[in-house]
């Protein structure tokens, strides 16, 4: 009984230790993209990246529109050549988010990037010279550009790849604070890091690694993460170690796939983790035996509906009236089926029975009322 007890004392004190650890973000140094603030414990942003020709500015004016609209603050897009540096001119024009500028190799393009109002820069010093990096460096001092630091495991120097013979945590890291060292030798100080990995394990060792290191601003991320089963796994264990231990300022989720799916995976990390409730947040019971409807058809419906609500809402999807409305207490709203009919229920109380037909129906009528009292004014 004694070593129970120790060990349920010594369970309570380890979870209260991690909580209380949970709750201490790392202070970094503020920059500023466009009027987007990062750092010095400002809000964790949600960035994503076109995957258009940004040379078609009108699909990649499109993508961007959409990705505003589920919840990206800030888009970055690839600059290849010299046409797709001067396309940045007229996108800049179409979206209310700031830009950035992916630029590898050719320093040039960073320089017409900038020149066409690109918010910040993001280079790979892994593929461009020293020599040229001093004149965007030149450039993006004059603007007040912001310049992050994508050091990546897949273009680490050749002489750190010899060094460590594999692109392990400290080698990112190597990597990134010579970056560092070299900016600011060169009197700029305006930078973000990012040190992604495709393995999980070397990115969180990687961050941590730097963060003890540097309080320059960090962009978390786990690169070629694959489609969105896998990327929302390695992205969520990834990113969310991180966050929960105070480390990282704004993140992006890498899919192969829907850039949707980048920001609605990134806020999904972001609720989980309860450090932003922006959008809403649909809980559902996993189904049993018991279960006499089609819950994920119902999930999938009430989503599209939804998707466009920035509102901090709860929404309970229970496929069983026996168990569902006390299981799913808390949501704001919620439909507990059954065979036939089922029970719209709003904090735990039930409200009114509703046939099945009209699940999705009654519940988006009683959910519009509910944003309609959250928010009187907004009343037409």
């Amino acid at each position: 009984m004694l070593g129970l007890r120790n060990l349920y004392w010594g369970a309570r004190i380890g979870v209260a230790t991690l909580m209380k650890a949970e709750n201490k973000r790392k202070k970094t140094k503020e920059v500023c993209i466009g009027a987007v603030k990062i750092g010095n414990f400002s809000p964790i942003t949600v960035q994503s990246m076109t995957n258009t020709d940004t040379r078609n500015i009108s699909a990649t004016v499109n993508q961007i529109r959409t990705l505003e609209e589920a919840g990206c603050e800030i888009i970055r897009v690839a600059v290849p050549d010299e046409q797709a540096a001067l396309a940045l001119i007229e996108i800049k024009k179409g979206i209310s988010i700031p830009l950035i500028a992916d630029i590898h190799f050719d320093y040039r393009l960073a320089l017409a990037a900038m020149r066409a109002g690109a918010d910040g820069i993001r280079i790979n010093p892994g593929n461009i010279p020293r020599t040229d990096l001093r004149a965007i460096i030149e450039q993006a001092r004059e603007r007040d550009l912001v310049i992050r630091i994508g050091v990546n495991a897949g273009s680490l120097e050749k002489e750190l790849r010899e060094k460590y013979a594999e692109p392990s945590a400290q080698a990112l890291v190597e990597s990134a604070l010579r970056s560092v060292a070299f900016f600011e030798d060169n009197n700029f100080f305006n930078m973000k890091i990012s040190i992604k990995s495709s393995s999980v394990k070397t990115m969180i060792a990687a961050y941590r690694l730097f963060a003890e290191q540097s309080d320059y601003p960090l962009h978390l991320g786990v690169t070629e993460a694959g489609s969105l089963l896998n990327a929302a796994i390695k992205s969520s264990i990834g990113i969310g170690t991180l966050l929960q231990e105070g480390i990282g300022d704004t993140l992006r989720v890498s899919i192969t796939g829907s850039t949707v799916d980048e920001v609605r995976v990134a806020y999904g990390i972001l609720r989980a983790l309860d450090i932003r409730n922006v959008g809403v947040n649909i809980i559902s019971c996993p189904t049993c035996g018991r279960c006499e409807i089609d819950v994920a058809r119902l999930v999938r419906e009430v989503e599209g509906h939804c998707a466009h609500i920035k509102e901090d809402i709860t929404i309970a999807l229970m496929g069983c009236v026996v168990n569902g409305i006390g299981e799913a207490g808390e949501a704001d709203i919620g439909i507990a089926g059954g065979k036939d009919s089922g029970i719209l229920f709003m904090k735990g109380r039930p409200v009114a029975k509703v046939a099945q037909a009209d699940f999705v129906d009654v519940l988006m009528k009683q959910l519009e009322t509910l944003l309609a009292e959250r928010h009187p004014a907004q009343r037409s």
